[in-house]
């Protein structure tokens, strides 16, 4: 008989010449579980989406929930659905004032394409900038925003009027004007290797959105719901963008992305033309019950005022030579080696011994590790264990 993994390889698209080729039966807490019982401590949370760690029972029982009442029932933003209503509720209640509206969607990438269109709409302007080093997704216009051109120049060409300036250099800022739509940023680079800016460079920036219209929008899409040690990234820095998109750990595990704005900035895409923006399955009832759930855990279990003690105990752990530096801020972490060979050679080995580690987009020298926020003492030091005997080894 055909195994899955073989009909995996078949009938599936590939993203890379390489997949990892774990094969998960099932889930639950902060690990995996293969056919054979293989178990695998996932110490990347699904890249950053199982922030309350897999299947939490209390996500599981809102999803049953909501099965038994309804699923899909037509295109979003016509149709008053309770999911859809409450968590918006919810979530514009975790933040300031100034946010006022949300739209869903099923991913962040999608975010992002929303989040575009609106700042050019309600500016009036085209130019957007973004940093060099970004990602913000893999759709065509997401693409345009990515930092890195090995990774544009194949589907060119991208969207038009695109300009990049060097993150967290205030110098750069410069080239915001009164012809700038929108500034796109990551709260924290993420593919980038976790790059953590200055607060002296995020209120400059602030401060040249403002005084120019342009726009500030924060992608937390990797940082948002609790990962950093604060609930959203900005509130590290003390200033409130215009426009915040969130996706990843928003769901609780179940596909779903956002972005929020003032009622202002969001009402440009009710008309001229109407329907100026839509989708058929974001905000699906069943994503949002799931996420409702997933931000009450988060909240009720206290789970973000643990992360600095956590992140702490991390970082002591890992205090060895081979490893160059250890940035980041929160349970969003990169662990600085020497080259790519290394960092290959080190997450083989560590999922050989059950722990899940991987490498960035941007910065292939360094190990990612962004644990589910539920996870133990016990359990960070077992996974530093192995990871610093995989880095004696092969650095």
């Amino acid at each position: 008989m055909i195994s899955n993994r073989e009909l995996f390889l078949k009938n599936t698209a590939q993203t890379s010449n390489s997949p990892r080729l774990i094969e998960v039966e099932r889930a639950e807490g902060i690990y995996l579980y293969g056919p054979n019982q293989q178990k695998y401590m996932d110490l990347v949370s699904g890249f950053n989406v199982s922030n309350i760690g897999h299947r939490h029972p209390k996500v599981l029982d809102a999803i049953k929930q909501q099965l038994d009442k309804f699923m899909h029932v037509t295109v979003y933003g016509e149709f008053v659905q309770a999911p859809q209503v409450q968590f918006a509720t919810d979530l514009l209640n975790v933040l300031p004032d100034s946010f006022q509206s949300v739209y869903f969607t099923n991913s962040g990438a999608e975010a992002v394409e929303g989040s575009m269109k609106v700042a050019k709409k309600y500016t009036g302007r085209r130019q957007i900038i973004v940093a060099k080093h970004a990602y913000h997704g893999s759709t065509q216009g997401a693409l345009s925003l990515i930092g890195n051109d090995e990774y544009r120049k194949a589907y060119a060409p991208l969207l038009p009027e695109i300009d990049f300036i060097t993150y967290n250099d205030i110098a750069d800022l410069d080239a915001i004007t009164d012809q700038t739509a929108a500034v796109i940023v990551e709260a924290i680079q993420g593919e980038a290797g976790v790059r953590v800016p200055s607060k002296e460079y995020m209120k400059a920036l602030r401060q040249k959105c403002s005084d120019t219209g342009a726009l500030l929008i924060f992608d937390e899409i990797q940082t948002g719901f609790g990962r950093t040690g604060k609930l959203f990234a900005f509130e590290h820095f003390d200033i409130v963008p215009d426009i915040l998109m969130l996706a990843k750990g928003i769901g609780g595990g179940m596909p779903l992305g956002s972005f929020v704005a003032p009622k202002e900035i969001m009402d440009v895409i009710k008309d001229n033309p109407m329907l100026g923006h839509i989708t058929t399955f974001g905000g699906h009832p069943v994503s949002c019950a799931a996420a409702k759930a997933s931000l009450e855990v988060i909240i009720q279990e206290q789970l973000v005022e643990q992360v600095a003690e956590k992140a702490q105990l991390f970082r002591e752990e890992l205090q060895i030579p081979q490893i160059k530096e250890i940035r980041g801020l929160g349970l969003m972490m990169c662990l600085q080696l020497e080259n790519f060979d290394q960092v290959y050679a080190v997450s083989n080995y560590c999922a050989e011994k059950g722990i899940i580690i991987d490498w960035y987009l941007h910065c292939e020298t360094a190990l990612r590790v962004a644990p589910p926020l539920t996870i133990s003492t016990e359990q960070i030091k077992e996974a530093c264990k192995i990871i610093r005997e995989a880095i004696v080894k092969f650095c």
